[in-house]
């Protein structure tokens, strides 16, 4: 069967449509107002207006924003002139002659006009012939005009720009309707190619146009489409340019270089500048440099001793809760803290008029005798036997620690060991986190007055030769007690974890302490004798301990052999405080002949004699720039350590003054029911706390608190100012009393680390330690109808009471019965309960606990009469 075949025809219909008709562009307005076009007039700069260009096909020009010149000649011609001249291309094509924007523009986008790529479908292709013209012999513009430019395709012109002027309509060459059949005419397209639409359609190819520019072209063409922009498109620019172009001159920087940039800038434009952006904070955080200039601009600097005590307390402080060294996170430098604490204390405390007050009851009626404030807390002790802790946020009692048999006359601490010293002869220690008392000593046979924790730090050691190396004494901490025994004492303090120790019948009434063996007390170190009355006060640092005594003599002791290295000689009368200056390697006694004594500890010398005061100077007190002695004759007087020189008399009291502390800003003292604030500085009234009452017996400050204990109302109340109107701030430490903190050393810590650490963060500061003031006086209650003197010897006598003391002024104590409690009433309301150890007078070995390793601290053991001293940080040099 014969296939079939199958033929499929296709017809095609063209049918063709009137063309669109679409407005024709507007002829673009010629800028001329300057208001409305801020660039129209502004001078390009020289390498925009000439500059070299090689094109597509190698040949070479130089590119001119001007419209003089000569005649554009041809390529092959050598020419040159004014400002310009032809080179050869490479490839030999010919010499390169002046060119204009336009043409400049067209002859890079030329190659690209050769293919489809910037074809737009459905539009007629339009050749327009023209000729190119060189621009006249004329002086350029004031302010130029955009330069036309043609366009070689109409759909897609060689020059990313549009024609200035509009296109001729096209002819109408459209019938009424379409012719059908042969007749027909060439299909066309539905929009008739009009160079201004062909203009608008072809924006899109202006960017790949655009790119295939050289930079200073480019650069040339922007600068002459923003000259020709009014001043809201400007505006859209610039709110985009702005932040992409921003470039940080603190990141870009060396350190050195930011450094030396933001020491011109003062303080309170170096506050703005941190808070810029978080790497502007960064880096002004971190700079100690900056920060150390700015503490000495501020006279915020205090010679260097104590600024180094407290970056090396606070870089201790972090690394204990796991935060790296600053320079590893962006933690602010210690001096930066360091600057903060100490604005902000000598502001705070002058212009707020109105602190944040807090009164509550303490120890019923009886007598504050010490007062420490350390870490959120507060600790008194009185003579009712009680140590108290309380909270200076809130008031409340937070511990009561009892076990003492008489009153509490001596404390000093150190994190959470407390360590007290008795009417009853004893030394106790404390767990402050618990409130068990740890360990009782027995052996002083007369009341502990006065006593010092020391602890380890680098100090200089001359040997047989002269020469002198550094060494690290004491190698563990140690407690140093006085006694009215004539005697002072030096004990091991019990680490964390070390066995406890109570001496046989510590927790029984009837047994005297000083019947202890004290050998059998392995924290017993030296007993050191010498002094031929009472110990009243004493200072330790180091290896050197001072003690003053009513024997009139001062001693200064080898606290590790226990050799009186100097018996010091001069006063007339009972020595009622003494300070501890190792910087200055100087020790201070004031006494009740009026005088305060300056000794040189290297030669056992007198070194000055400040005299002044009228009366008994029961209280000194050091800081590294001032002296600051008060006396019973009601003044204060602040020296200059280094040349004896009396800078200020304070003379508003008119009692004895019974308390006082002071820093490098401010001195609070008490006296004749009144505790008033001095500028250290100026020597006058600042502020009064405290007026009419019946009497102030203590007062401390650290940082933003400041805590005193009066006598009003017939009751004990403690009063606490916050300058920080409750406000919580971390960045306000405040520095210890003398700068002697708590963040020493322990085993498992990096020695070589942490120095490394201290080194890294201040390399160019190397200063010697030195020490600071830190003591209140024991609590003296002054009574009008007592001689001003006897202020202080009253509380003396009422310490020592009938524990077996050799005072021979019974009959002063007796009459005294109106004034004070009496000793038996105290001992009825004694607290008993205390939890007893086992194996007492015995110890086992020490355990293998961890022991503190104390780095060199910055430490000052001011301990008047009553010590209130807070433990160092070691430094090693």
């Amino acid at each position: 069967m014969a296939p079939i075949l199958r033929v499929v025809t296709t017809t095609t219909t063209t049918t063709t449509y009137a063309p669109i008709p679409l407005p024709i562009l507007p002829t673009p307005s010629t800028p001329h107002d300057p208001q409305k076009y801020p660039l129209l007039n502004a001078q390009l700069p020289s390498s925009f207006r000439q500059f070299p260009l090689v094109f597509p096909n190698g040949s070479r020009a130089t590119f001119r924003d001007t419209d003089d010149g000569d005649d554009l000649l041809q390529e092959e011609e050598y020419i040159s002139g004014k400002g310009w001249h032809l080179v050869k291309s490479d490839d030999g094509v010919g010499p390169s002659r002046s060119v204009g924007l336009i043409e400049a523009v067209e002859r890079f986008a030329r190659k690209r006009s050769y293919n489809n790529d910037g074809m737009m479908q459905g539009i007629e292709t339009i050749t327009e012939s023209t000729s190119h013209t060189p621009p006249p012999r004329k002086k350029a513009k004031a302010a130029p005009l955009l330069p036309k430019l043609s366009t070689v395709n109409g759909a897609a012109p060689p020059s990313p720009l549009p024609s200035p002027h509009g296109s001729p309509p096209p002819p109408n060459i459209w019938p009424s309707a379409p012719p059908s059949g042969a007749s027909s005419p060439q299909p066309q397209l539905p929009i008739q190619p009009d160079a201004s639409l062909a203009t608008l359609m072809s924006l899109p190819s202006l960017v790949a146009h655009f790119s295939g520019l050289p930079i200073q072209l480019q650069s040339h063409l922007l600068i002459t489409l923003l000259r020709h922009s009014p001043l809201p498109v400007l505006r859209a620019v610039h709110s985009v340019l702005t932040p992409i172009l921003a470039r940080d001159f603190l990141i870009l920087l060396p350190p050195e270089l930011v450094s030396h940039v933001l020491s011109f800038l003062p303080f309170n434009c170096i506050a703005r500048a941190s808070r810029v952006s978080k790497s502007w904070r960064a880096i002004i955080d971190s700079d100690p440099v900056l920060w150390r200039d700015l503490l000495k601009s501020e006279k915020l600097w205090f010679g260097g001793d104590s600024e180094r005590a407290f970056a090396e307390a606070l870089i201790r402080r972090r690394r204990r809760a796991g935060l790296p060294h600053p320079n590893v996170l962006s933690l602010a430098n210690p001096y930066k803290v360091l600057f903060k604490s100490r604005y902000l204390t000598r502001t705070r405390w002058i212009n707020n008029p109105e602190p944040k007050h807090l009164a509550f009851p303490a120890h019923g009626r009886s007598v504050v005798t010490c007062l420490l404030l350390s870490k959120g807390r507060i600790i008194s002790a009185s003579d009712d036997h009680s140590i108290h802790v309380y909270s200076p946020v809130t008031g409340l009692l937070l511990r009561s620690l009892s076990g003492h048999e008489g009153g509490v006359w001596a404390l000093a601490l150190t994190k959470d060991t407390l360590v007290s010293g008795s009417t009853d002869r004893t030394v106790r220690i404390w767990d402050l986190s618990t409130g068990k008392c740890t360990h009782v000593f027995g052996g002083h046979t007369s009341t502990v007055r006065c006593l010092a924790i020391v602890k380890p730090e680098w100090v200089d050691v001359e040997d047989e030769h002269g020469s002198i190396r550094k060494e690290k004494w004491p190698k563990r901490p140690l407690i140093v007690t006085g006694s009215r025994d004539h005697s002072l004492r030096v004990w091991d303090l019990p680490r964390p974890g070390e066995p406890e120790y109570r001496f046989d019948g510590a927790d029984e009434a009837d047994i005297d302490p000083a019947d202890e063996d004290v050998d059998e007390n392995p924290y017993h170190k030296l007993h050191l004798e010498g002094h031929e009355h009472a110990v009243r006060a004493l200072a330790a640092r180091g290896r050197t301990l001072v003690s003053g005594s009513y024997d009139s003599m001062v001693r200064v002791w080898d606290i590790i052999t226990g050799t009186c290295r100097w018996v010091l000689v001069g006063h007339t009368q009972k020595v009622y405080s003494v300070v501890l200056d190792s910087s200055r390697r100087q020790a201070c006694s004031g006494s009740m002949d009026g005088t305060v004594r300056v000794w040189n500890l290297k030669t056992g010398e007198c070194q000055y004699t400040l005299t002044g005061h009228t009366s008994l100077v029961g209280l000194l007190g050091l800081s590294p720039s001032h002296l600051v002695s008060a006396a019973a004759d009601s003044t204060l007087r602040i020296w200059d350590p280094d040349t004896g020189e009396v800078r200020h008399m304070l003379a508003a009291h008119t009692g004895a003054i019974t308390c006082f502390q002071h820093d490098e800003f401010k001195v609070l003292s008490g006296s004749d029911g009144t505790l008033k604030m001095w500028d250290v500085r100026e020597g006058t009234v600042v502020r009064e706390f405290l007026s009419n009452i019946h009497g102030v017996w203590q007062v401390v400050f650290e940082g933003r608190w400041c805590v005193a204990a009066s006598h009003r109302s017939d009751a004990t109340i403690l009063d606490v100012w916050d300058f920080g109107n409750g406000e919580p701030d971390d960045d306000w430490i405040g520095e210890p009393i003398g700068g002697i903190y708590d963040e020493d050393m322990t085993d498992d810590e990096d020695e070589e680390m942490e120095q490394a650490d201290a080194d890294a963060m201040e390399q160019d500061l190397d200063i010697p330690p030195s020490e600071t003031d830190t003591a209140d006086e024991a609590a003296t209650f002054a009574y009008d109808a007592a001689p001003k003197h006897e202020a202080f010897e009253i509380v003396d006598h009422v310490a020592d009471d009938d524990w077996g003391g050799d005072d021979s002024h019974g009959d002063e104590v007796a009459g005294l019965s109106r004034r004070f409690s009496s000793h038996a009433s105290r001992h009825a309301s004694r607290q008993a309960g205390m939890s007893q150890s086992p194996g007492h007078g015995r110890v086992a070995p020490p355990s293998s606990s961890t022991a503190p390793r104390l780095r060199p601290l910055l430490m000052n053991d001011e301990t008047p009469t009553r010590p209130r001293l807070k433990n160092v940080v070691g430094r090693r040099r």
